[in-house]
């Protein structure tokens, strides 16, 4: 199974979100092709809502311990009760370009 279905499968199986979204976005970084380092994702709980922005992300911390410990480098949490998203129509902020590593050294050329 892929980081990505791993991340996926224990949200899902601990949150019981009504919108998951793991979005891989290694490709946008200096990393080999094919990585699992860098994602994003949009996770929208029932659980959240009596929840702030820090706790929810702590929880999902503590859910994915494992990969962070790991594999992942990064994660990008949008993170939102049913109510919240749907004041938000369904959108999430865009993912700014990586300037790290060798990309950092190109734009400065």
């Amino acid at each position: 199974m892929s980081i990505q279905e791993i991340i996926h499968a224990k949200l899902t199986a601990a949150l019981t979100p009504s919108h998951l979204e793991v979005i891989n976005e290694s490709h946008m970084h200096s990393v080999p092709a094919n990585s699992e380092t860098h994602f994003k994702l949009v996770l929208v709980a029932e659980a959240f809502s009596s929840l702030r922005k820090v706790a929810r992300q702590q929880r999902v911390y503590q859910l994915l311990a494992e990969e962070l410990a790991g594999p992942v480098h990064a994660l990008a949490m949008h993170t939102y009760s049913p109510a919240e998203w749907q004041l938000r129509a369904g959108s999430v902020p865009a993912s700014p370009d990586c300037l790290g590593g060798s990309k950092k050294e190109q734009g400065a050329k």
